[in-house]
């Protein structure tokens, strides 16, 4: 027979219950809190972020057009520049033209001339032309046309018996020329020099 001897229970001996073994954990709001402001956190700095995108974004598209604007700027003047550089290349080819027109002009005497010569002169005038013509320039010849101060200056005036005459061009002393431009409008580079007439009644 087994004798079953009973341990007696000292004071160093420590009784452990239920109660001793639950660990106390944060309460469900306070951690509900620390989330809530953690995601507040989170969205005050997306805001922030989202600005910074919106404000280099606007930045950005400023820079773009302020680089359009400046490139169509550049290329505008650059055309004016070409522009101005023909005006002026005309403008020096334009007594040339009236040498040419002057010389040609008395039919009669003209057509005495040396065929040959005649045609060699006629040859060069047409090579002229055709610098004008490539470069956009047009000839004025408003002989009985209205007369227009935009496009005529009128040297003098001469009497008509015809009113249908009346501030008509009766005879050219120069030839106008104009340039059409790439905008499609037109610069007068020198008007037509003309005489007009004026009808009294």
């Amino acid at each position: 027979m087994v004798n079953k001897k009973h341990k007696e229970t000292t004071q160093d001996d420590v009784e452990l219950t239920s109660e001793d073994t639950e660990i106390h954990e944060p309460e469900l709001e306070e951690l509900e809190e620390k989330q809530n402001g953690f995601n507040n956190t989170l969205r005050d700095k997306l805001k922030v972020c989202e600005a910074e995108k919106r404000e280099i974004l606007e930045e950005s598209q400023r820079t773009k057009a302020d680089f359009l604007n400046a490139k169509r700027r550049l290329e505008e003047e650059r055309k004016r520049d070409r522009e101005r550089g023909t005006i002026s290349h005309i403008e020096d080819l334009i007594p040339l033209c009236d040498s040419f027109q002057v010389a040609m002009s008395n039919k009669e005497v003209w057509e005495k001339a040396d065929e040959n010569w005649r045609k060699g002169i006629e040859g060069i005038y047409s090579q002229l032309q055709n610098i004008l013509s490539s470069n956009q320039v047009s000839v004025i010849n408003p002989i009985h046309t209205t007369f227009n101060p935009h496009q005529h200056e009128a040297l003098s005036t001469i009497p008509v018996t015809d009113e249908k005459e009346d501030h008509m061009v009766m005879a050219v002393i120069q030839m106008g020329y104009e340039l059409k431009k790439t905008d499609n409008t037109t610069e007068i580079i020198r008007p037509a020099r003309v005489i007009i007439g004026t009808f009294e009644k």
